[in-house]
């Protein structure tokens, strides 16, 4: 394992995250602290207006936090510039949502590629990983296909390919199976289930449905702003 492997792949302490609506301060996140160390395959659920969100997006370092301590693979978020900060999140993080942001007059295998773009790889060698990642994810033979010929359990799944394609150390996944049938939905969730075991990534779900947080092994429960109950510490 290396020394980078030895660090959690996320940790934060005291966390909090407040808002001005209309005026007045909405407390989203109140002081939440959690470690997840890689090859963590972790759930975050909570009904609507917990505070789920908001922690899946600083954890995701799309935001910053009011006040509190955010480390992602060890380095400190605080001491970041925002460039330096998108340069973290490019290579160390992999993003699913549940609206799949895919190019709609791009193939799959464009999609996929872009990330690499934006790391100057060059185009020989992003259009392998892309297709690389596409068979990972049973779509090697959809290489070609634009979204509006996919269903939309293939449309996440080419999601999840894009995520994948920079090698990221965490995975997070925000409602990834939101807008799927229960088919597509079991698909994505087995797919999320073996990159974790096969890869040792640490894979974050947000979600407010039990039955997809019970594909985690562990569950953090987040209500008003704070943890209700984090199940690796419930553990005897």
């Amino acid at each position: 394992m290396s020394d980078g492997e030895l660090r959690p792949a996320l940790q934060v302490e005291e966390l909090t995250r407040s808002y001005q609506l209309e005026g007045v301060a909405v407390e989203a996140l109140r002081g939440v602290s959690l470690r997840i160390d890689h090859g963590e395959f972790v759930a975050i659920i909570g009904p609507s207006g917990s505070g789920k969100s908001t922690l899946m997006h600083l954890l995701g370092c799309l935001d910053r936090p009011s006040s509190g301590v955010l480390r992602v693979n060890g380095v400190e978020m605080s001491k970041l510039s925002d460039t330096e900060l998108a340069e973290l999140r490019n290579r160390t993080i992999g993003f699913v949502f549940q609206s799949f942001h895919l190019l709609a007059r791009t193939s799959a295998l464009e999609n996929v590629a872009l990330p690499l773009v934006y790391r100057g790889v060059g185009k020989t060698e992003r259009r392998d990983r892309a297709r690389a990642a596409l068979e990972a994810v049973g779509l090697g033979h959809r290489l070609d296909h634009r979204p509006s010929q996919m269903s939309g359990g293939e449309q996440q799944r080419v999601a999840i390919a894009r995520a994948l394609v920079g090698d990221p150390k965490i995975l997070l996944a925000d409602e990834p199976t939101g807008n799927l049938d229960t088919a597509s939905g079991t698909e994505v969730m087995a797919i999320l289930d073996r990159l974790n075991t096969d890869h040792a990534m640490a894979v974050v779900l947000v979600t407010h449905e039990p039955a997809i947080a019970a594909h985690a092994r562990r569950q953090i429960h987040v209500r008003d702003g704070l943890i209700e109950l984090d199940t690796a510490l419930a553990r005897p």
